[in-house]
């Protein structure tokens, strides 16, 4: 059966662009999303019937997280090492976040606004295991759109 245009779109990997100098491909992502928090109002009608009206309050945005295997790249660790020494001006920067599919065709994108790495771990590995180290990068902003 030939695939529709309504057909959910696969990820197969990420790519998060930091400023046009900062790159890296990523398997796996989390945390791409807003909310609201929400106000409950007591209100009383008319007819004295009491009721909770939901209102939209201060509006959240979700850290990003972002996971592959470690490479010999060093620079999602030395954007993180300016905000450990002080240089959270300098370490927020415009960012896009791409999604890819199988035959490496851009498919999604959201445009970051002031992103800065709050924390980077290293791998967790045993000398006796066959399992890839993975590195994980967790990202704060100020806003995302999706543009594509």
């Amino acid at each position: 059966m030939p695939a529709r245009n309504t057909d959910p779109l696969v990820g197969f990997h990420f790519k998060l662009d930091v400023g046009g100098t900062i790159t890296g491909l990523f398997s796996e992502v989390s945390g791409v999303g807003s909310e609201h928090e929400v106000i409950e109002h007591k209100v009383v009608t008319e007819t004295g019937i009491d009721f909770v009206q939901k209102i939209p309050g201060r509006l959240k945005w979700s850290d990003i997280t972002l996971k592959r295997g470690i490479t010999e790249m060093m620079d999602f660790w030395n954007w993180r090492k300016m905000v450990e020494d002080g240089d959270i001006v300098g370490a927020r920067k415009p960012a896009s976040l791409i999604m890819y599919n199988q035959s490496l065709q851009p498919v999604a994108q959201w445009d970051i606004l002031n992103a800065w790495p709050i924390g980077i771990t290293g791998p967790q590995v045993q000398s006796d295991s066959n399992s890839f180290g993975v590195e994980e990068l967790k990202v704060a902003h100020e806003g995302l759109v999706r543009v594509k």
